[in-house]
């Protein structure tokens, strides 16, 4: 259903994009920080797990949009375009600064992470604009099947998402020993996931 190059285009900037430094990585490393592996790991397969939501969103909505009108589906992909330039602007203009929050005061109970993982995930709107502005980047009408394509992207996301969230609960105490010793590792990660974000809205609004 996706091209070889389609899957690990996607699927390299959606790991460089995982990567970088935001809310729920530093919440992930600061659980496995102050409370351990599995809090850290228990948290951040939640936050995985709660793309999901907005895969299922983001199929709907595209494939409904590809139906009605092709004009319309170009018009989200250059809006989602616009969108992308402006997130990887701020990114390139970012002072770094990451650091790893203090999750003293969070549950033990394992489940209760993970759900809040998922959860935190799930109503997040600005996971929800992300998804609906980046999985279309990546979607080629002309091979037909645009929900399940979307659907293949977004578990895709998932997947890497789980295994990036998952390493970094792991090993959670060494990753946040070098951040602080690295302070401009975050700048740095920043300004790649940066250029994705502007060369893909670029992309998008290029080859329209």
């Amino acid at each position: 259903m996706l091209t070889f190059e389609q899957f690990f285009g996607f699927l390299l900037a959606a790991t460089l994009i995982t990567a970088s430094p935001g809310p729920d990585n530093l919440m992930v490393l600061g659980m496995g920080i102050s409370k351990g592996r599995r809090h850290g790991m228990a948290f951040g397969l939640g936050c995985a797990l709660g793309c999901l939501s907005h895969t299922v969103l983001a199929a709907i909505g595209v494939s409904a949009l590809i139906a009605a009108s092709p004009v319309a589906f170009t018009a989200l992909k250059v809006c989602g375009g616009l969108y992308l330039i402006w997130l990887g602007i701020k990114a390139l203009r970012s002072r770094g600064g990451a650091t790893v929050g203090d999750a003293s005061q969070v549950e033990d109970s394992l489940s209760r992470l993970f759900f809040k993982g998922v959860f935190a995930n799930a109503i997040n709107p600005k996971v929800v604009l992300f998804f609906l502005s980046f999985l279309p980047q990546f979607v080629v009408p002309a091979q037909g099947h645009v929900a399940a394509q979307t659907a293949l992207l977004g578990l895709t996301f998932t997947l890497q998402a789980a295994v990036l969230f998952g390493l970094l609960g792991y090993f959670a105490g060494a990753i946040g020993q070098w951040l602080q010793r690295k302070p401009r590792a975050g700048l740095w990660l920043d300004r790649i996931a940066g250029a994705v974000f502007v060369a893909l809205g670029l992309r998008l609004i290029v080859s329209r």
